[in-house]
């Protein structure tokens, strides 16, 4: 096996899709288009080949469901519920396809905004918000739903992930490590290094890069002269570039690489043209540095709306079921309101819990101080 300089290549393995590359000049895999056209491509169509209608139906809702939670999300920070929010807007496609993607042994490094893969790997709607709300250090128990708890130091779960991978392939197991992140995250070091400990090592994990267009508000092309995805061969890991709006072809493309960490092939990276169609976060102003002109064109890209465009051109998608999905959507935001204003605020010496695992006398003091300056509050226990 050789590694290909190109973006866009799948490198294959034995009984899989070997050596395969894109032809000139298409660099991106796509199967949907935005007009919600489909297009054959032989090197990735096998990968999801059991994607009927009805499956297709299903990524369709998980995609609206989604986007209703993370629209009740930046709500409820408006409303002053939450402290911070981080929305995807934009991005459901991209972590739709990959989340479906994953088997339930796999276990996932991600980000701060990959609430979507959250949804896939079954955490609880409340659990979402948690941390964003400052009641909780995470959402969720990590063995739960075998994802860690979101990174929000830069590009540092790529590290964790590829520890992990490490770690699976002690064991002897094909599960599969995925650590998910931003296109600012590959200037930082963190990512280099994985990438090359990764390759070294030929571990069991797939880089999962979410090219949205904005580093916070700087745009990608002053840190990217390239495509990111020609970064990854460099070190000696293959790379497919996606339409990261286009949900059969992430899923495809996640497949193939999941697919290949499986059989001893090693690692992947993908990377995933999308775009932020929202802020970085609810505390940022996307207007100050983004053309207007720029949002529009990339709203005719809307992930759900070429999947939507599809389905109805073939009769799949009636009233009836755009009505009951979105019922669905409204309840399920509903239920997420619902329990995040039902969130107790913890005692507040509860920050010291669980930061060793064992007592000592430095985190004793700093415990009693905390307590001593609480005291003096009205309605402290000194008062």
């Amino acid at each position: 096996m050789t590694i290909d300089n190109q973006p866009g290549v799948h490198l294959g393995r034995d009984g899989g899709l070997d050596d395969v590359r894109l032809p000139a000049g298409a660099d991106t895999v796509q199967l949907l288009t935005p007009a919600g056209e489909r297009l054959s491509d032989v090197r990735y169509d096998a990968w999801i080949s059991d994607i009927g209608h009805d499956q297709l139906l299903d990524l369709y809702e998980d995609m609206v469901v989604i986007r209703r939670i993370d629209a009740e999300a930046t709500a409820l920070q408006r409303q002053g519920e939450l402290g911070l929010w981080p929305p995807l807007l934009g991005q459901e496609a991209s972590q739709i396809g990959s989340g479906r993607a994953l088997r339930s042994d796999d276990f996932v490094f991600s980000s701060y905004r990959e609430h979507g893969v959250a949804y896939c790997r079954g955490a609880g709607l409340v659990d979402l918000l948690r941390v964003w709300r400052g009641s909780a250090q995470s959402g969720w128990n990590p063995y739960d739903i075998n994802m860690a708890t979101p990174q929000v130091i830069i590009g540092a779960q790529t590290l964790h992930a590829t520890g992990y991978a490490l770690g699976i392939q002690a064991d002897g197991t094909d599960a599969v490590a995925v650590a998910y992140f931003g296109d600012g995250a590959t200037s930082e070091g963190d990512v280099s290094e994985a990438l090359i400990f990764a390759a070294t090592y030929s571990a069991p994990v797939v880089f999962f890069c979410q090219n949205n267009q904005y580093a916070i508000s700087e745009p990608v092309g002053l840190q990217a002269q390239r495509p990111i995805a020609e970064r990854a061969p460099g070190f000696g890991v293959p790379s497919i570039r996606v339409d990261g709006n286009d949900v059969l072809a992430v899923l495809a493309a996640s497949r193939a690489a999941l697919d290949r960490a499986r059989s001893g092939g090693g690692p992947t990276f993908i990377e995933a043209v999308t775009y932020r169609m929202g802020p970085h976060t609810t505390a940022d102003d996307p207007t100050r540095y983004r053309d207007p002109a720029e949002l529009d064109e990339w709203r005719g890209r809307d992930p759900i709306a070429r999947v939507e465009a599809h389905l109805d051109g073939l009769g799949r998608l009636d009233e009836a079921r755009l009505t009951a999905i979105q019922e669905k959507a409204d309840r399920v935001a509903a239920e997420m309101r619902a329990g995040c204003l039902a969130l107790q605020d913890p005692d507040p010496l509860t920050v010291f819990d669980n930061v060793y695992a064992e007592s000592h006398s430095g985190l004793a003091r700093q415990r009693d101080h905390y307590s001593r300056y609480l005291r003096t509050f009205v309605g402290g226990d000194g008062r």
